[in-house]
């Protein structure tokens, strides 16, 4: 087989050295249009994980690669004065230059055919069975081909320069520096026994401001210097990138994805492979990782595959796309904190290293744990005197150790109330009232998740009209009769101990009159309903299920006082149940959500057009309830963040919604999205939601309750502890466990979580299983199935 590698970067040299280490009769060419010693870059960075698998797959070059690594286990963050270390993180630097003489040594021994300083031919001239296109992140075959591999290139917000320093780091390092146009930061690591990589990066506008887009060369690496003095301690910086001239050294990150990795130039596949196909930013130190792996894969597949090429590169696509993707998603994270450092610069320098070292979301609380458990410790000790709770001793009397109280169940202030941990069970619609009176299901559905460690218990969106609810089946509080079955439950709730209850009010507009969810959810109600249906009002003409759903009207002043004056009166029967709590449902294409949205708002009067106008009657609605809501009582406002419809409301916009909540009084920002618009398209995941929250909270200045994807203590206790929202809510893991938080403490091994003095009797056989499920992990850990099932067996 005759297989010929574009491009003698780790990719195309691991991989042609792989494959010829397989199958020595194969004819493996590489050709590469720069000498054999060129390069720009400075050190490359892998994990210890990366390293195994290159052992495993050639031993030889591994331990080459091994000898030649420097290894650290510390991040150390400079910020703010403070330096802050975390270990445990298992980092392995090695200059790119000596990296790619091991490849090249390992190829020439294997009799790879090495084409340095040769410009490759056009892939059609090419005689082989098989062409890789390993050429970079410039590649010009991925470039030739762009209607079959359709790439597509995002340049990020920030200007990065690679630059090293013979200073010698003994941690991976992040430096941030303020100055009068914005923050810098540096990404630094040691790569051999006296040279370091340097990487300093800023947001564009920073760039400019500080005039370095007109900077030579040596004049941008002396401004670097000095800003970075404290950390470089006096040592210099160089380049190795000769070639290029003033500013010009100074790039901005191309995130690159391809949709397909494979084109056939009519006479033999042409596949993309390392940066050529995709790259991820080097915030996470994966670009030579991927490559490799790449590689590995590659060769794997074509192996498995003997004698059939396409069934091997469809392999290798479908597997290695979706660990790109991955590691792209996670790269996003980290490059989008990166780009953002304004935004955590109000964060204490405790939680802000935190912030980081989670950034990407791969890394979470008890992943950081595992690293390094007195770190974290340490963190969760500060966050809980920051709470308010007394300092805890590292041992307990008789010297065993005393663990501190985890983030999620630290307490928090919201005006008069105190909630005793981080927790919310979510407003969940359950469609079980009559004529909306909240009955037993209520009673019992709330009042189990009120014994189950939630400090705080939402009651579902309740409507301040008939006309203002989703389905008939909606509780209310537009009478007495339904406060006084409210304040049933609320008195269950309160004999539990110091547990709250809220309420959230909201009307349905345009998405009223409609079927329960097991009936045919979003549907109108059918002819022979006993319930009639009934007219819907909202901003604009709506029909939220095309040509099925009923048109709303577009409210007239009138209608606007009489919902405004139907809110204020169901937050005094609130106030008189016996709520601790508001909430104002402003989202999810609801009628204060519809004013919000462009996607539902087309008016032409004053409350229409800008975000100004369109935020005036929720405004007006917020104020009117804010102040028939006790003083000393919190309120919160739930917002849609993004449409995920081009042309509605983004991010950014919901910025700016929750400083004019804020403005008006608001306490929290209840930080939800979408199901405005059938056409929305979310992107679902992991807290994939929390971004949102973090924004707003960091941005707007208000504290903010995250939702959507978050399903255990993991996710919960990384959301607090790096400030990325101040509560947790969540619905579905509720609706499974009732006592889903007193379950997650026993996982956790917080035995001082307390429970129901009725159900004391589980909570510590609850604790044995989990030690016991633990302790039986480790022991199966690495076995295989049947090894596991035997050990089970006693064999």
């Amino acid at each position: 087989m005759r297989i010929t590698c574009i491009g003698a970067g780790p990719a195309g040299l691991y991989f042609a050295l792989l494959l010829k280490k397989r199958h020595p009769s194969h004819q493996v060419t590489v050709i590469e249009r720069n000498q054999h010693d060129s390069t720009f870059g400075w050190g490359v960075v892998f994990s210890d994980q990366t390293l195994g698998a290159l052992q495993q797959a050639d031993p030889e070059s591994a331990q080459q690669i091994l000898d030649a690594f420097n290894h650290w286990d510390d991040i150390a963050v400079h910020f703010e004065g403070r330096r802050i270390v975390s270990g445990g993180h298992g980092f392995c630097g090695i200059g790119r230059m000596r990296l790619l003489q091991i490849l090249q040594d390992r190829c020439r021994a294997l009799g790879v055919e090495l084409k340095f300083g040769t410009e490759a031919p056009d892939d059609e001239a090419i005689a082989a069975d098989l062409i890789v296109a390993c050429d970079g992140l410039n590649s010009r075959v991925r470039q030739k081909y762009a209607a079959t591999y359709r790439p597509d290139v995002d340049l990020r917000a920030c200007r990065f320069v690679w630059l090293g320093t013979h200073k010698r780091f003994d941690a991976f390092t992040f430096d941030f520096q303020r100055t009068p146009w914005g923050w810098f930061q540096a990404h630094a690591y040691r790569f051999d026994a006296d040279t370091s990589t340097f990487i300093v990066e800023t947001p564009e506008e920073v760039w400019r401001a500080a005039g370095l887009e007109t900077m030579e060369k040596e004049e941008a690496i002396g401004f670097c210097e000095k800003l970075f003095e404290g950390v470089l301690g006096g040592a210099k910086l160089m380049s190795n990138a000769a070639h290029l001239r003033g500013s010009a050294q100074w790039i901005r990150f191309p995130r690159v994805v391809c949709k397909t990795w494979v084109h056939h130039n009519g006479r033999c596949p042409v596949v993309l492979m390392g940066d050529a196909a995709h790259t991820a930013h080097f915030s996470i130190g994966s670009g030579t990782k991927l490559a490799l792996e790449d590689a590995i894969a590659l060769e794997r597949d074509l192996f498995e595959h003997a004698g059939d090429v396409g069934a091997a590169l469809q392999q290798y696509e479908a597997t290695r796309s979706i660990e790109v993707l991955r590691i792209q998603n996670a790269a996003r994270n980290s490059t989008e904190w990166f780009e953002n450092v304004d935004r955590y610069a109000t964060l204490p320098p405790e939680q802000f290293a935190y912030s980081l070292l989670t950034r990407s979301q791969r890394i979470s609380h008890e992943n950081l744990r595992l690293r390094d458990q007195r770190y974290v410790e340490d963190v969760e000790r500060w966050i809980g005197e920051r709470a308010g709770l007394e300092p805890t001793p590292e041992r307990t009397p008789g010297g065993a150790p005393r663990h501190p109280v985890p983030p999620m169940f630290t307490p928090f202030q919201a005006r008069s109330v105190r909630l005793k941990n981080r927790i919310i069970v979510s407003p969940m619609a359950q469609y079980s009232a009559e004529d909306g009176i909240p009955g037993d299901h209520h009673l019992v559905h709330l009042g189990a998740r009120a014994m189950g460690g939630a400090a705080l218990v939402m009651a579902e969106m309740t409507c301040p009209s008939p006309d203002a609810r989703i389905t008939p089946q909606c509780p209310g509080l537009w009478n007495d009769a339904q406060r006084d079955a409210w304040a049933r439950i609320a008195r269950f709730v309160h004999s539990q101990p110091d547990v709250k209850i809220g309420m959230q009010l909201g009307h349905a507009g345009a998405k009223g009159s409609t079927r329960a969810m097991w009936e045919g959810i979003d549907l109108p109600l059918p002819a022979d309903s006993p319930v009639a249906n009934w007219p819907l009002i909202s901003a604009s003409p709506q029909q939220y299920l095309d040509g099925i759903s009923q048109w709303s009207r577009a409210m007239t002043r009138d209608d606007m006082v009489r919902v405004r004056d139907d809110f204020v009166a169901a937050t005094r029967r609130a106030a008189e149940a016996g709520f601790d709590w508001l909430e104002l449902h402003c989202a999810h294409g609801y009628l204060l959500s519809s004013f919000i949205s462009p996607l539902t708002n087309r008016r032409d009067d004053g409350y229409g057009g800008s975000l100004e106008n369109r935020l005036r009657y929720p405004l007006e609605v917020f104020a009117a309830v804010r102040a028939a809501w006790p003083e000393h009582l919190p309120m919160s406002v739930r917002i849609s963040a993004h449409d995920w419809v081009e042309g509605g409301i983004t991010p950014d916009d919901a910025i700016q919604i929750a400083r004019a909540f804020k403005a008006a009084g608001a306490d929290l920002i209840d930080c939800s999205s979408g199901q405005v618009s059938k056409a929305e398209q979310p992107t679902f995941g992991r807290m994939w939601q929390t971004p949102f929250a973090d924004r707003i909270r960091n941005e707007a200045g208000i504290p903010t309750i995250a939702v959507g994807g978050i399903t255990e203590a993991d996710h919960a206790n990384s959301i607090i502890a790096a400030g990325r929202a101040d509560l947790c809510a969540l619905a579905r893991p509720h609706l499974a466990n009732p006592a889903w938080a007193l379950s997650e403490a026993a996982k956790l091994g917080y035995s001082d979580m307390p429970w129901p003095k009725q159900y004391l009797s589980g909570k510590n056989q609850l604790e044995r299983n989990f030690e016991r499920e633990k302790a039986q992990a480790a022991q199966l850990a690495g076995l295989s199935p049947l090894e596991q099932a035997n050990k089970a067996l006693g064999v």
